[in-house]
C-alpha cells in the first residue's frame, strides 16, 4: 500500500470517530410537531443552505399552510442520521448523489435525481496571509507554509471533506510533486470541521487563512476565491477519466466497512426517502425543485449550475411526475 493510501485511510479511520460523537449528539429526535399534512422534513447538505432556504419561501408562498424544517449538515451525516438513527425525513438533498446511492439506496430511497453541479475552488479574505500572491501555480506552496493556516471538512462527513483530499491528489499528479498529498493531509488537521460552511467563521475572524469550499459558497458569501485549474476542480465532465485516477478511502454503511470515493464531477443529488412522513407535499416540492424557472433559477442566481434534466439509472423507479425530470441511462 502506497503512503498516500495509508495517509487516507488513517484519516478516514480517525475522522469515523468524530463523525459517531457527532451522530450521537444529535441522537434525540428532532421537534417535528405539527400537522403532518402541512409539514415538510427536508435534509440537505451544508452548500445548499441559502439557495434551500430562498427555494423553501418560494414554495411557501404558493402554499401558505406548509411549514418546512430544513436541516443541514454534511450530507453523509444527512444520510446517516436517516440510516442509523431512523430520523424522520421527507427529501434528502447531498451534495454528492452517490452519497444517496451508497448509503440510502435501496434499504431507505428508491432513487436519485441529478440537479446540480459545481466545482472546488480556494477561498481566502482580504486579510489572509499571501493574498495578493497566490495563484493556480504556486497555492500549494503558500498553504504549506508554517504562518499560513488552511481548513476543509471531514471527509467522513462531507462530501467537500474527501472532495479537498480528492483535488490535493489530482494536483499532485498534475504539477508533478510528489509528498504533496501526504504534506497537505498532514498539516492544520486542528481545522477539519463536519461540513464546510462551519469553517467561514474561521476565515471570517483570520483563525484561518485559505479554505477548500465549492465555488457557490463563495458566490453567496461574497468572498474571493482561487479559480483550480480543471483539471483539479472537479468540474469537467471531459476530464472524468483524470479525475477517476484519484481516490479515497471512508467509511461504509456498516461499522468497520470502508468504500473508495473515485474522483468524476461534481454533481448534487436528491430522493424522497420511503418513509417519507409527507410524501404528497415532498413530491410538490421536488417538482418546484426541479422546475427550471423556479427552484433551477434560483440555484444559477446562487452560483450553481442547473443539470435537470440528467441520467439516472434508477429512471423506471422515479415516480411518474418527477420523470421529466431525469433521462433514462447510465451514470457510469
Amino acid at each position: 500500500m502506497s503512503r498516500t493510501a495509508k495517509i487516507v485511510l488513517t484519516l478516514a479511520a480517525l475522522s469515523s470517530l468524530g463523525l459517531i460523537w457527532l451522530i450521537a449528539q444529535d441522537s434525540h429526535p428532532s421537534n417535528h410537531s405539527g400537522h403532518e399534512s402541512e409539514q415538510l422534513i427536508i435534509f440537505h447538505a451544508g452548500s445548499l443552505a441559502i439557495p434551500f432556504k430562498e427555494i423553501s419561501e418560494e414554495f411557501k408562498a404558493r402554499h401558505p399552510d406548509v411549514k418546512i424544517l430544513l436541516e443541514a449538515a454534511g450530507s453523509r451525516i444527512c444520510a446517516r442520521k436517516i440510516a442509523d438513527l431512523q430520523k424522520p425525513c421527507d427529501v434528502m438533498a447531498s451534495s454528492d448523489y452517490t452519497v444517496i446511492d451508497n448509503l440510502l439506496i435501496p434499504e431507505h430511497a428508491d432513487w436519485n435525481i441529478k440537479f446540480a453541479s459545481n466545482e472546488m475552488v480556494i477561498v481566502y479574505v482580504e486579510n489572509s496571509k499571501r493574498a495578493n500572491n497566490i495563484n493556480q501555480e504556486n497555492w500549494f506552496d503558500i498553504l504549506l507554509q508554517k504562518n499560513v493556516a488552511f481548513g476543509r471538512s471531514d471527509p467522513n462527513s462531507d462530501p467537500c471533506g474527501y472532495r479537498a483530499l480528492l483535488i490535493t491528489i489530482l494536483a499532485e499528479k498534475f504539477y508533478n510533486r510528489p509528498g504533496l498529498v501526504e504534506a497537505i493531509t498532514a498539516k492544520d488537521q486542528q481545522y477539519i470541521r463536519p461540513k464546510e460552511v462551519d469553517l467561514l467563521t474561521l476565515l471570517e475572524t483570520g483563525t484561518i487563512d485559505y479554505l477548500f469550499i465549492y465555488r457557490s459558497v463563495a458566490v453567496q458569501h461574497n468572498l474571493k476565491y482561487l479559480v483550480l485549474p480543471d483539471e483539479i476542480n472537479l468540474k469537467n465532465a471531459d476530464l472524468s477519466d483524470f479525475y477517476k485516477t484519484a481516490s479515497v478511502s471512508l467509511t461504509g454503511k456498516q461499522p468497520g466497512t470502508f468504500i473508495t470515493k473515485s474522483g468524476e464531477p461534481i454533481i448534487y443529488g436528491v430522493t424522497i426517502l420511503k418513509n417519507a412522513p409527507n410524501h404528497k407535499l415532498a413530491t410538490a416540492f421536488l417538482n418546484f425543485l426541479l422546475d427550471a424557472d423556479s427552484g433551477g433559477a434560483i440555484l444559477e442566481k446562487n452560483g450553481q449550475s442547473f443539470v435537470v434534466p440528467s441520467t439516472t439509472e434508477t429512471f423506471n423507479k422515479l415516480p411518474e411526475s418527477l420523470k421529466i425530470f431525469a433521462l433514462p441511462g447510465s451514470v457510469k
